[in-house]
């Protein structure tokens, strides 16, 4: 399979300011660039450790509830840790790119001792709110700062390892769930959040390599080692294998009780294939943006989570 297309942004619903935040030049305060470092935009990834407590029916339950708040806290607070490091440590790449120079850190706004300063503040912090929920909490968010920091350091340039990396990103979100609410996590939960976590993140390599096909001026070295075929490849069998685990977790749980999780599977396919169609335009490289500026997508989302709580809650 050859895919050798270019970038075709102007397609996408969302807009060019939400798509390349950093594309505009900035300036304010140091208070204001240290709020911009740790990206509060992108906490909304850190909603997946609900996705534990939802699919194991106790997300209502205020023992299971509480537990799961302290891990997205944690995690909200451990994620801005890691940016304050990687934009500090990347802070010469960035002043070169185009877009990238305009972060706090690269403009000069917020000081590089100050940010990795922040960054142990925040590392501290995350990992003594985690310690308010459980121990193994604790272990879940300390794997994801080691992993997360090894990543910024040099794992980036590793081909198929980075993607790895970032994919357990999400996959240690989904995980720290379970084990914050302490409920035990099946093998078909554990599938669909692998394979959608590698989703996303061939997604987003994959918008990276069609905007910059030769990857000049990259900070992640490793994208010189893909092309945009074999991306392409690794996200639609990441597709693939997502719609077949899901629909496999969700017939499970519909055997013999309610039909109400099996009919969950057509919004889920649906949006599946709508986020399909962003990596396939190209603009899929922040998927956080795409949560927020998509309506379709927001809508199957919805309707998904009516009929799956249906099944889980009320049949």
């Amino acid at each position: 399979m050859t895919v050798s297309r270019p970038s075709r942004r102007e397609e996408s619903p969302i807009s060019e300011p939400d798509l390349l935040p950093d594309s505009e030049p900035r300036s304010g305060s140091v208070v204001g660039g240290v709020v911009r470092t740790a990206r509060p935009r992108q906490w909304i990834k850190n909603l997946l450790v609900f996705a534990a407590p939802i699919a194991g029916g106790v997300v209502l339950d205020p023992s299971h509830l509480l537990p799961t708040l302290w891990a997205f806290v944690a995690f909200c607070v451990s994620a801005s840790a890691v940016y304050f490091v990687n934009d500090a440590l990347d802070v010469e790449a960035d002043r070169a790119h185009p877009k990238k120079r305009n972060r706090p850190i690269a403009a000069g706004i917020v000081p590089v001792p100050l940010a990795y300063a922040l960054a142990v503040v925040l590392f501290a912090g995350g990992l003594a709110i985690a310690l308010l929920a459980s121990p193994k909490l604790l272990i879940a968010i300390a794997c994801y700062d080691v992993v997360q920091l090894a990543y910024c350091v040099w794992l980036k340039h590793v081909s198929v390892i980075d993607i790895a990396v970032v994919s357990s990103g999400f996959l240690l979100r989904t995980i720290a769930g379970g084990v914050a609410s302490d409920i035990d996590l099946s093998q078909w939960f554990l599938l669909v959040a692998v394979f959608g976590s590698l989703l996303l993140v061939a997604g987003k390599r994959y918008a990276e390599i069609l905007a910059n096909p030769d990857a000049e001026g990259a900070v992640r070295g490793s994208l010189k080692a893909y092309s945009p075929s074999y991306l392409a490849f690794v996200w639609q069998a990441a597709a693939a294998i997502l719609v077949l685990g899901y629909t496999l977790w969700a017939f499970s749980l519909a055997d013999g009780r309610s039909i109400w999780a099996a009919l969950s599977v057509a919004p889920f396919v649906l949006a599946v294939l709508r986020y399909a169609q962003h990596i396939d335009r190209g603009d899929a490289e922040a998927p956080e943006d795409i949560a927020l500026g998509d309506r379709m997508l927001q809508v199957l989302a919805i309707l998904w989570l009516a009929l799956l709580a249906v099944g889980l809650y009320l049949a």
